[in-house]
């Protein structure tokens, strides 16, 4: 059994308005940047998902399922943040869900450039 194709990384390739590498550095920060902040696990998860899922390493989106091959282009990107802002007022009344929802949303906001805060 073999595995399946790891898409190559580009570090030219953009990565929303990032470059691929700025995003892949502000990822290594992510234990740095999140702990001390009162983050619930959910909020930590959602933005790990997110920044793994735009630089290319899931498939998968984490909040609507789409698929891509290699990095998301940035049509891609805002569609999953649109369905990010959708899916947490739908999870209201359910805190694990809005707290991982709102975690995708804010690394991707940064990702796209919507944010100046990477998390």
């Amino acid at each position: 059994m073999t595995a399946p194709p790891q898409p190559q990384r580009d570090e030219g390739q953009p990565v929303g308005v990032r470059a691929y590498a700025e995003a892949e550095a502000a990822e290594r920060e992510l234990p740095t940047l999140l702990s001390g902040r009162g983050h619930p696990p959910e909020f930590r998860a959602g933005v790990t998902a997110g920044y793994s899922w735009a630089l290319g390493r899931e498939a998968r989106s984490p909040v609507t399922g789409a698929g891509a091959d290699g990095v998301p282009d940035m049509e891609l990107l805002t569609a999953e943040i649109d369905a990010a802002v959708v899916r947490e007022d739908e999870a209201a009344g359910d805190p694990v869900t809005r707290d991982y929802v709102r975690g995708v949303h804010s690394a991707l906001a940064w990702i796209c450039g919507y944010s100046n805060r990477r998390v």
